[in-house]
C-alpha cells in the first residue's frame, strides 16, 4: 500500500516521465516515475498501409494512433490509481528510424510517409556510398531525397523541411524541428568529433545538387541534440493533440527525439564501447558500440550513433517476427477450430518451448521470415517462404525451430562481419523485444547465432517506450553522464538472465545457416518469378 501511495503521489506531484514510442505494428505509451519504475502504459495497434508500391502511414494513422495510446495510459492512471492525469514531469518521442517525410513551407506533407521499410532508394544509397565513401543505407532519409531528386520528382523543388516520424511527431507537440544525434545519424552520416552533421559530406551531397534544387541540404534538415539537452515545451496545441479531453497542461519539456536504435542502447544499457544489443519486433537490429573505425565499407553494416554520438556498428534487417507470427496465428487458428482456447501469451509459450526440443540444426528444414525486401541477403522484395528437404524431419519442435532460426538468420550474416571478420570486441550483448518474453529459447537461439552470451533484462518487454521514458527523465539528471547515470540511477539493481551459447546449438546453428545462405537463390527467383 506503501508504495501504491508513493506511486500516486508522483503521478500527482507530475513527478514522472513519459515515453511514446511508434513501432512498426504499435504505438506504446509508458509512464515512469523519477527513477524510471514503470507506472502504467497505453498501446495502440497499428499497420503500415502498401499504397501505390510505398510502405506507409497516413497523418491521420498517426495522430489518432498516438491519441489513443495516450488515452489508454490516462485510463491504466485512472483505473489503478485513482487519479486524472494532468501533469508529467518531462515526455520524450521515439519511432522507427529512417524513412523520409518532406514539408513544404506552409507544414503541407509533399508526398507520403516513405517508411524504413521501402527499398525505393537503393540507386541513390549506391550513388552516395559511392560519392561519400561512406555506407548509406537505401532507408536513409538522405537516400530517399536524393533518389527523388534524380527521379526528378516534382515535390522536390518544394522540399522547406525533411524529417523523421519522431521529428515529426515532436515538432507536432513542440514546434521545434529538432532530432536527437542517433536519430538523426540515420538520416545523414554523423561526424564522431563534431557530434553533427559531417560537414565535409554535406559539401559533397550539395555539389551534386547544385542546380537542381535551389536549398542545401542543411538548410532542410532538422537541427541535432544530443541526450539531456532541452528539445522544447508541450504547446498549448500539442497538449490539446496528445489529449483532446484538455486535461494535460502544457509547459511540459522534452527531450530530444530518438529512433528506436537509441531507444534500444538505453534501455539494454548498451551505450558503452564494446557493449551491444539486439532488439527484436517486426525488424531486427543488432547494435555493438564500437572502438574504432571498420577497416572497410559493408553494404551489411551501417555507422550509426548512440544517443550521445558514439559511433556505432548497426545491423539492421527489415524481417524478424512478422512471419514468425503468422504461423503462430495459424496453429492458435487452428486449436480454435478444435475447441481450444489460447491466449496469445500462452500460445507463444507452448510452441517456443516445443522448439527447444527441436534438433539442432533443424532437421532439414529452411525457412525465409521476408515478408519485405532483406538487403543484408540482397532480396529485392518481400517473399516468405517455407521448404524442406524430401527427406526432412518436419514435426511441430523443428518447425517452429527453424522459423525462430530464420528470425535471426540475415542478423547472423550481417553479425559476422563485425564479429568475426573485422574481430569487433564485444563484452557483453542484451536482447530485448517481445520475441524474448518465453524464458531462454529465443535468447539461447540468439547466443548460438553470435556464438555470444546473451543477457536478457527484466524489462525486456518494456522495451523501447521504457527506453525513452529513461531519456526523458535523463533530461532532468543531465548533471552527470548518460553511461554514469545508466549504471547508477537505473541498471544499479536490475536484475536478468544471461545465457552463454550451447556449443550444440552453436554448431547447429552454423549448419543451418549454410544452408540458409545456399537457399538465398531459392527466395531470388520467387522474387523474380511471382509477381
Amino acid at each position: 500500500m506503501l508504495i501504491q501511495n508513493n506511486q500516486k503521489s508522483a503521478i500527482e506531484r507530475g513527478a514522472t516521465a513519459l515515453g511514446i514510442e511508434f513501432g512498426s505494428t504499435r504505438i506504446k505509451a509508458m509512464l515512469v516515475d523519477d527513477a524510471n519504475i514503470p507506472l502504467a502504459s497505453g498501446a495502440h495497434d497499428w499497420e503500415n498501409r502498401h499504397v501505390g508500391n510505398i510502405w506507409t502511414y497516413t497523418l491521420e494513422d498517426i495522430l489518432t494512433g498516438m491519441q489513443s495510446a495516450y488515452a489508454a495510459l490516462k485510463a491504466d492512471v485512472k483505473q489503478k490509481y485513482g487519479v486524472t492525469l494532468s501533469k508529467i514531469g518531462v515526455i520524450g518521442i521515439s519511432a522507427m528510424m529512417h524513412g523520409y517525410m518532406a514539408f513544404d513551407r506552409d507544414d503541407k506533407l509533399l508526398v507520403p510517409f516513405r517508411t524504413w521499410r521501402n527499398n525505393t532508394a537503393a540507386k541513390a544509397a549506391e550513388e552516395l556510398t559511392a560519392i561519400f565513401g561512406y555506407h548509406i543505407p537505401a532507408r536513409w532519409s538522405i537516400a530517399h531525397l536524393y533518389q527523388a531528386i534524380s527521379d526528378g520528382e516534382a515535390h522536390v523543388k518544394d522540399v522547406s523541411y525533411l524529417t523523421t516520424l519522431a521529428g515529426y511527431v515532436h515538432y507536432l507537440l513542440t514546434g521545434k524541428k529538432v532530432v536527437g544525434v542517433g536519430e538523426a545519424s540515420g538520416m545523414f552520416p554523423i561526424n564522431p568529433a563534431t557530434k553533427n552533421y559531417d560537414s565535409a559530406m554535406l559539401v559533397k551531397y550539395n555539389r551534386q545538387v547544385k542546380g537542381v534544387v535551389s536549398y542545401a541540404v542543411e538548410d532542410v534538415l532538422p537541427h541535432v541534440l544530443l541526450a539531456g539537452e532541452h528539445a522544447g515545451e508541450l504547446t498549448q496545441v500539442g497538449a490539446r493533440l496528445l489529449d483532446p479531453q484538455g486535461d494535460l497542461q502544457a509547459g511540459i519539456p522534452l527531450c530530444p527525439p530518438e529512433g528506436d536504435a537509441g531507444t534500444g542502447m538505453v534501455a539494454t544499457n548498451a551505450i558503452k564501447p564494446r557493449t551491444g544489443n539486439v532488439s527484436a519486433g517486426t525488424s531486427v537490429f543488432a547494435m555493438i558500440v564500437l572502438e574504432g573505425e571498420l577497416k572497410k565499407v559493408y553494404s551489411e553494416i551501417d555507422i550509426v550513433t548512440t544517443p550521445i554520438g558514439a559511433p556505432v556498428g548497426m545491423v539492421h534487417c527489415n524481417n524478424c517476427t512478422s512471419d514468425l507470427n503468422a504461423w503462430i496465428n495459424l496453429f492458435g487458428e487452428f486449436a480454435s477450430l478444435l475447441g481450444v482456447q489460447k491466449s496469445d501469451g500462452e500460445l507463444f509459450e507452448l510452441l517456443y518451448n516445443k522448439a527447444a526440443e527441436g534438433e539442432k540444426d533443424c532437421g532439414g528444414l529452411l525457412a525465409y521470415n521476408y515478408v519485405s525486401n532483406e538487403h543484408v541477403t540482397n532480396v529485392m522484395h518481400g517473399r516468405p517462404l517455407f521448404v524442406r528437404t524430401a527427406d526432412g524431419n518436419l514435426n511441430i519442435a523443428n518447425f517452429i525451430r527453424t522459423h525462430l532460426y530464420s528470425a535471426f538468420g540475415a542478423l547472423k550474416v550481417g553479425c559476422d562481419i563485425m564479429l568475426v571478420d573485422e574481430k569487433v570486441k564485444l563484452d557483453r550483448i542484451t536482447g530485448h523485444g517481445g520475441i524474448f518474453k518465453t524464458e531462454g529459447v529465443a535468447q539461447g537461439i540468439l547466443a548460438a547465432a553470435l556464438n555470444s552470451p546473451v543477457t536478457v533484462l527484466n524489462t525486456a518487454g518494456d522495451g523501447g517506450a521504457w527506453g525513452m521514458a529513461i531519456l526523458a527523465n535523463y533530461l532532468l539528471h543531465n548533471d552527470k553522464p548518460l553511461d554514469t547515470y545508466l549504471d547508477k540511477d537505473v541498471f544499479a539493481d536490475m536484475t536478468g538472465v544471461t545465457v552463454a551459447p550451447d556449443p550444440a546449438d552453436v554448431d547447429g546453428f552454423n549448419t543451418f545457416i549454410k544452408q540458409y545462405i545456399a537457399g538465398l537463390p531459392i527466395v531470388r527467383e520467387a522474387v523474380r518469378r511471382i509477381k
